[in-house]
């Protein structure tokens, strides 16, 4: 394969839906299992043979993707959510097979995924860290040399003989991260697992990942985190629906993706609470962008106020169910992020089963130019939860009148920065020129 590390040709991956069926496993979950309850092992594996799974239908996760990536490539995968981003990881990780086509790996790999894979519970921190390295193929002196780093990068020196199933999700991630970060696979898979590690850690995440890179290894990184995409990758992939709809310069397909909004609903909407994003607490009915008289709309002038309404059930109580959002412009860097935790009818109170609508406006003249996506969030702050998050749900355009009653005034250019507020500005005049003579100076200031 030369300097060519991985090779998808006409990958596709199908499910059944609605049937009931075996969930994967890992070879490290089966290594581990063998050793810890063989007895257990050999009848769960007799039966999973013996399984069959019922009727259902039948969808395709992933159709026809091809691409290559090369030794040292940084490469991002973005998408909607279902778009199969973390089945492609899961193909690339072996975790599972394609349905068709075929991926050809040169290199040990190092995944990633959702929060829970990859570790053994019944483990502690250390068994996992070397367990880990011997699925990845190295020595047990290979392992030895970078354990101390990887505890220091995890920040668990204090709970690192205690079984993982006892840590904290932040603790889990953290630990996952230092192994798959440092164990030296040339492949790194990385899916949308740093949304749950605090600001400081992901900083610390995206700083390993660029080093990794520099290193000459190979990343492949799936995030919603459009800023991140653009530091960290100069490539990516664009899937929708399963398919590679766009693959090239980051920006370029970043560009593509958040112009592909619904644009022209302006929002979403979910009739049934059983189809909608969320869980058993609370989801997501309605999302929309409107004006301030509530009309549904999608193109602003940059003096206009915008009004972004979110409708949801809450279908258990005792939990203070808060809306977020978070305005992504063009360029895909957040431009704000809003939460109803200062609505005086919300005040941290919890909320009872029912139907809610919270509206959040955005005043007028603050808005700059260009398109700009809506990430939604329902969740708690403390201790922290989150039920739903969808990513790039809706859009809408600002753009300038030209009449110059903006902040842009009579300029035609592009005006710079994430908004463009129009601030208050008082200037002061004193009629007369700069001293010509050198002796009517302050005395006071030293000469130059």
């Amino acid at each position: 394969m030369g300097d060519l590390v991985i090779r998808a040709q006409d990958i596709g991956k199908q499910y059944r839906i609605g049937a009931r069926q075996q969930g994967y496993r890992t070879l490290r979950e089966t290594i581990v299992d063998s050793v810890v309850a063989p007895a257990r092992w050999v009848g769960r594996t007799l039966r999973r043979g013996s399984a069959r799974a019922e009727q259902g239908e039948l969808i395709w996760a992933l159709r026809e993707v091809s691409f290559d990536v090369h030794q040292g490539e940084v490469l991002g995968i973005i998408g909607r959510n279902g778009a199969g981003k973390s089945t492609l990881l899961k193909i690339f990780s072996r975790i599972t097979e394609p349905t068709t086509g075929r991926v050809t790996i040169a290199g040990r790999v190092g995944s990633l995924l959702e929060v829970g894979t990859g570790f053994h519970p019944e483990l502690t921190g250390r068994e996992n860290i070397y367990l880990n390295g011997a699925i990845l193929g190295m020595r047990r002196e290979e392992i030895a040399r970078r354990y101390d780093e990887i505890v220091a990068f995890s920040e668990v020196e204090r709970f690192i003989d205690t079984p993982v199933k006892h840590y904290s999700s932040g603790m889990y991630l953290r630990l996952a991260f230092a192994v798959a970060a440092h164990l030296d696979p040339e492949i790194l898979l990385v899916d949308e697992v740093l949304a749950v590690g605090d600001d400081r850690f992901q900083k610390k995440c995206l700083g390993k990942m660029e080093s990794v890179g520099r290193e000459g290894r190979t990343v492949i990184f799936i995030s919603h985190n459009m800023p991140a995409v653009t530091r960290l990758c100069p490539r990516a992939i664009l899937l929708d629906e399963g398919r590679v709809i766009a693959d090239g310069e980051t920006r370029e397909v970043i560009a593509r993706y958040l112009n592909a909004g619904r644009v022209e609903s302006g929002g979403m909407e979910w009739l049934r609470a059983d189809e909608a994003p969320g869980d058993a607490t609370a989801r997501l009915k309605h999302v929309r962008v409107s004006d301030a008289q509530g009309n549904p709309r999608t193109l602003f002038t940059m003096r206009e106020t915008i009004a972004l309404e979110v409708e949801y059930w809450v279908l258990r109580g005792n939990y203070p169910v808060l809306p977020m959002i978070q305005v992504v412009n063009q360029d895909g860097h957040s431009v704000f992020v809003s939460a109803a935790n200062h609505d005086p009818a919300y005040l941290g109170a919890t909320r009872e089963p029912g139907l809610y609508r919270s509206r959040c406006i955005i005043p007028g003249d603050l808005m700059t130019e260009g398109l700009f996506s809506v990430d939604v969030w329902l969740r708690v702050l403390y201790p922290r939860r989150v039920f739903v998050h969808e990513a790039n749900l809706l859009t809408f355009r600002v753009q300038d009148t030209g009449l110059g009653d903006s902040t842009k005034g009579t300029y035609r250019g592009v005006w710079g920065g994430v908004i463009a507020p129009r601030l208050e500005w008082h200037t002061e005049f004193q009629p007369g020129g700069p001293a010509d003579r050198a002796d009517t100076a302050d005395s006071s200031l030293p000469a130059r």
